[in-house]
């Protein structure tokens, strides 16, 4: 059995699997899955590495493991464009092998090879498992809430 995970950037051709195993990540997680947003998003960061990777894990017994979405952002307080890891998964039969560890050290090395100087993340409050990882990889908890505002379908002025 490998102990090793291997790497690959994944591209449109890799679409089918990874979107069985995003549904699989977002009905285990509890995360809606809105096929007509998560679909053409999956589809754009493979086809265009302006807006991140999406990494492959495999093992010498996985074909696929599991795979990690990482997607460029911009903040001044971070200094300017940094990593959002945006998704992290292994599939239930991959996991206790230390391959979060691995996956994200994986993350981490890509992101410093593409110039990023952060990865930041975010993780359900329902997750501690997951949050325990990332702590343990040295991330920190910024002690914050993540808000989000949809803007579809809402048209804005000044005075709304």
């Amino acid at each position: 059995m490998s102990t090793t995970l291997q790497v690959r950037v994944a591209g449109p051709d890799d679409f089918p699997q990874l979107i069985a195993m995003v549904r699989d990540f977002y009905a285990e997680d509890s995360i809606a899955y809105l096929p007509q947003l998560v679909e053409p998003g999956l589809q754009a960061v493979l086809e265009n590495p302006h807006f991140g990777a999406v990494l492959l894990l495999s093992a010498e017994d996985f074909e696929l493991a599991g795979y990690v979405t990482l997607g460029w952002c911009f903040s001044v307080e971070q200094g300017g464009r940094f990593v959002l890891l945006d998704e992290l998964y292994l599939a239930p039969v991959a996991r206790g092998r230390g391959w979060g560890h691995q996956a994200l050290a994986l993350a981490r090395d890509w992101a410093a090879g593409q110039g990023a100087a952060v990865i930041r993340l975010e993780v359900n409050h329902h997750n501690a498992r997951a949050k325990a990882l990332y702590l343990a990889a040295g991330y920190r908890d910024d002690e914050r809430d993540i808000l989000t505002l949809p803007l579809t379908g809402t048209a804005g002025s000044l005075h709304s």
